[in-house]
């Protein structure tokens, strides 16, 4: 199986007054054809700026972002355009990502206007097949993004993604603005679709309950690092990285006679703007210690399986 996206050391840092705000910071990882890679982790620990850096909405600072094979950090004008051909996203919000002024069909075209690759009755046609494709009735092709709810608002973005055959698709939280049977739906069809076109997800959320229905893969992070990455069921099964098991229990169980014992992290957050080079779980880890001051790598524990913590091995015989 052929490697889709490889991101090789990304970083991706801010300028503030108080200094430089570290978003994304050393981030490797590979996805795979027809896979998709869940980015979870708390508001503000970069998978969204990662997510858009990768498709180049964000220049990164540091590093490289591989499209099959080829090195697209720094492409520009012809070469970045037809990058973006193979790589789209969705967005969190399906009304502020949609322009109001538009129809559906209107903006379903919109991509296949800008390529300049059809003919003005083979965009009308695609336009129709994509709504088809995903589930909007040919009725709602004049309607405006008002008009329709939540649902099928994002069917629409999904629908506009897919414009021009992309083989790869950043999904920043598209379900989390959702009611849940909503959810279910819009779920369900980014799985079809994945089955049906081969394609390739990096699926963002902070809902550990949907990361796990929908991932391959799962990488956790935390203030713009990553602390834990592996094979979803295994992550389930055995989280090993103090910050990933909190986020674990923090799950609803519906089992009364054996719910989760959450755990409630002590402790304020290190700050994101020039942090030191130690663990940035280590101000709310009750298992830190003076080595976790110093710099953490991402080390191989198990078979596919990595985790950034000098005390991974003694917590887990623990």
């Amino acid at each position: 199986m052929s490697t889709v996206v490889e991101v090789k050391n990304l970083y991706k840092y801010f300028p503030t007054p108080g200094g430089m705000l570290h978003a994304v910071d050393d981030v490797s990882f590979t996805i795979e054809e027809g896979k998709t890679l869940g980015v979870v982790g708390e508001s503000g620990c970069g998978k969204s700026t990662l997510g858009r850096t990768i498709v180049h909405l964000l220049e990164s600072t540091k590093g490289h972002i591989f499209l099959e094979g080829k090195d697209i950090t720094h492409v520009k004008g012809k070469e970045l355009a037809a990058a973006r051909e193979d790589m789209q996203i969705m967005f969190q919000d399906p009304y502020s990502s949609l322009d109001p002024r538009k129809t559906i069909e209107q903006t379903i075209i919109e991509p296949l206007k800008v390529s300049k690759k059809y003919k003005k009755d083979e965009m009308y046609k695609k336009a129709q097949e994509l709504m088809e494709l995903v589930g909007i009735d040919q009725r709602l092709s004049m309607a405006y993004p008002h008009e329709l709810d939540g649902g099928r608002r994002q069917r629409v973005g999904f629908a506009r993604a897919l414009a021009l055959d992309p083989k790869f698709i950043v999904c920043d939280e598209p379900v989390s603005a959702l009611d849940v049977s909503i959810q279910a739906q819009v779920l369900n069809l980014l799985r079809k679709l994945q089955k049906e076109k081969g394609l390739t997800y990096m699926f963002i959320t902070h809902d550990m309950s949907v990361v796990r229905h929908i991932s391959d893969d799962i990488l956790v992070m935390y203030l713009g690092q990553m602390v834990e990455k592996s094979p979803s069921k295994e992550l389930f099964k055995k989280p090993m990285h103090p910050y990933t098991r909190a986020l674990l229990s923090a799950i609803p169980s519906v089992d009364i006679h054996n719910p989760n014992k959450r755990e409630i992290l002590q402790g304020e957050l290190t700050s994101p703007i020039d942090p030191a080079p130690g663990c940035r779980f280590a101000a709310r880890c009750k298992y830190a210690t003076e080595a976790c001051k110093q710099p953490q790598k991402l080390v191989e524990v198990e078979p596919n399986h990595f985790v950034s913590c000098c005390r991974v091995k003694e917590l887990n015989n623990l």
